[in-house]
């Protein structure tokens, strides 16, 4: 029997499942409130509006009320009187990032209340603003009212509820019951993960339409991913199914069929969600733990997790099943999949499936910018990934992704051009979510707190 690393999905479901993926457990547009009606103009700054590549140099933008109220040559832009002034001179201004693939925290029940409040702040602190979260859990929506009112800060938040797997789904009818009941209580989005027959799965898909919900995660192996793709599924997170299709778990990919796949995608409107380098470290296995340990922003999360997180990978590489050739290509035609996908016209979504091994919050993307890059992406096709594209996606939800008048004002400041490299979004001056602006001192100093909480 051939070895393939097609286990290697049922290696990261596994854990989730231990996280509560097992049965008992009217959607809203959620745009997010505005944390502050303070007024701030970012003065002489070169904005990177994303709308099309370009800079839009000595501009004035004017914040109000969590909006982008105006922007235009700093001669031609009335700034309020009393509002906050921010020097821009030779700084960028750009949206801010989404993670498209997050797993937040579960409030209730969480022993220490400050977990959940550093966490959404890593996420800001790393210009995240928006984040997808991808596995409902109770008291997940009263996470994403919280933040956005701003009680705690932090991105705003879209949620999927609990997922549709082969522990919570046991019928086509209770799919449907399942869709019909998320809908209702307001969950953004429905995840799919492994496990469900095609029956199943149609009558997810059919009754999702109905109601007027989105689903998206993983390709069940009974589904398939060219029958997903024409079922309406809108996301395909880790590049699921495309591998699997195509070719390239085991051996060459068929370039046929992969070109079939991304023109199925295409026109279909779909997106993918790569999140190459968990699916790299805590799926295929690579990578060296003594030196993944050495993340300087592992000092940010709980030592007890990290040491589970190089338990988990030891064991993986330890196991008799674990062949490193067959790994390194696997990762090679993961990285030459991702980029077909992005040269064929597919829409890229950028996600990490952060929090998960050695892939903290908010640091993660700028791994994960850093492998899209080493795949051929453009840092504007990067960024595109993780702001205008995003924006598209929740239109019917929030405007946001673009840097332009009427905007949600979710913002980075940077100290250098991140069109040149995307390492320059990490170059921060400051972050502003929702309107709130958070310089760049305020960041480090929240940073060596959640430091300290972590003993570190």
């Amino acid at each position: 029997m051939k070895r393939t690393f097609l286990g290697g999905v049922a290696f990261v479901v596994a854990g989730m499942v231990l996280m509560g993926l097992a049965k008992g457990t009217s959607e809203r547009a959620f745009d997010g409130m505005p944390q502050s009606s303070e007024a701030t103009a970012f003065t002489n700054v070169n904005v990177i509006p994303m709308d099309r590549e370009r800079v839009l140099s000595g501009q004035t933008l004017v914040v109000n009320h969590g909006r982008i109220v105006d922007m235009g040559p700093a001669s031609s832009v009335k700034i309020p009187d009393g509002a906050r002034r921010i020097d821009g001179s030779g700084k960028f201004l750009m949206p801010g990032l989404t993670e498209m693939h997050g797993h937040t925290p579960v409030p209730q029940g969480t022993p220490n209340t400050s977990f959940v409040e550093n966490m959404m702040f890593l996420y800001v602190a790393n210009g995240v603003t928006t984040v997808r979260g991808m596995l409902g859990a109770p008291g997940q929506l009263e996470l994403r009212e919280m933040v956005a009112k701003g009680e705690i800060i932090g991105p705003t938040l879209y949620m999927a509820g609990p997922s549709f797997n082969g522990n919570s789904i046991d019928s086509p009818s209770s799919a449907v019951k399942l869709v019909r009941e998320q809908h209702d209580a307001g969950w953004d989005l429905l995840k799919v993960h492994p496990g469900l027959t095609r029956a199943e799965y149609d009558a997810m898909a059919m009754t999702a339409s109905q109601v007027g919900i989105r689903f998206g995660g993983h390709v069940p192996e009974d589904v398939g991913l060219i029958h997903a793709i024409k079922m309406g599924q809108q996301t395909f997170d880790h590049l699921d199914g495309y591998l699997q299709y195509a070719g390239g778990t085991d051996g060459p990919i068929d370039e046929q069929r992969l070109a079939q796949a991304i023109t199925l995608t295409r026109d279909a409107g779909a997106a993918v969600v790569p999140t190459m380098v968990l699916w790299e470290v805590g799926v295929i296995g690579l990578g060296d733990v003594s030196e993944l340990r050495k993340y300087p922003e592992l000092r940010y999360w709980p030592k007890g997790q990290v040491d589970a997180w190089a338990r988990r990978m030891r064991q993986r590489q330890s196991s008799a099943n674990f062949d490193t050739e067959l790994a390194l290509g696997f990762s090679r035609n993961r990285m030459r999949t991702l980029k077909a996908l992005s040269d064929g016209g597919v829409t890229i979504l950028m996600g990490t499936d952060s929090p998960q091994i050695f892939s903290v919050p908010g640091f993660s993307l700028h791994r994960e910018m850093r492998a899209m890059a080493e795949a051929g992406m453009t840092p504007y096709q990067i960024l595109e990934s993780g702001t205008r594209n995003v924006g598209d996606y929740f239109q019917s939800k929030g405007s946001f992704g673009t840097v332009a008048i009427g905007r949600r004002a979710d913002l980075i400041l940077t100290n250098s051009n991140p069109l040149n490299d995307v390492a320059n979004v990490a170059d921060r001056a400051g972050v502003m979510v929702r309107g709130r602006w958070l310089p760049e001192s305020m960041i480090r100093e929240r940073l060596a707190a959640i430091a300290a909480d972590n003993g570190n």
